[in-house]
């Protein structure tokens, strides 16, 4: 694969699909357990929402590495990996991109492990997680405007 400029469309598509996960899941009741189990309807915006969110994350990391470094991915958690070697995400935030990968696949491919309760906690106390990745992601394109298409 040869390195060429990261699409400022698809940065903007995915920073704004994460971002607007995010904003769906936090008007749900997240600050009160029972409000957030009186309705069944709140667990399946949760869970739709958080696993959207965290494949824009992740596609965009890939987007990252396939157009502005030539690198090719074929798993999630490798995406994490990759970034960090490129300096596009510290040692931490990889750590959390790692994570959140293997999240992801648990909501896909194991979803009838992830209990209700498991989903609530991850949604009421962890989405600063994907805004700190996010952050990173806005930082580094921020610091290499040469490396995005017009």
């Amino acid at each position: 694969m040869t390195p060429g400029k990261i699409s400022r469309r698809v940065v903007a598509d995915r920073l704004a699909w994460v971002e607007r996960m995010v904003a769906e899941i936090r008007t749900l009741p997240l600050t009160d357990r029972n409000a957030f189990f009186a309705d069944r309807r709140n667990l399946w915006t949760a869970e739709s929402c958080l696993r959207r969110a965290l494949e824009a994350l992740l596609d965009l990391g890939r987007h990252i590495l396939a157009k502005g470094f030539g690198i090719g991915v074929s798993e999630y958690r490798e995406i994490a990996v990759r970034l960090e070697e490129q300096r596009v995400l510290s040692v931490d935030e990889a750590a959390l991109l790692r994570t959140m990968a293997g999240y992801r696949n648990r909501l896909v491919h194991f979803y009838h492990e992830v209990s209700p309760e498991e989903l609530y906690e991850v949604c009421a106390h962890r989405l600063g997680d994907l805004e700190q990745v996010l952050a990173a992601y806005r930082r580094w394109l921020q610091d290499h405007p040469d490396r995005l298409s017009e």
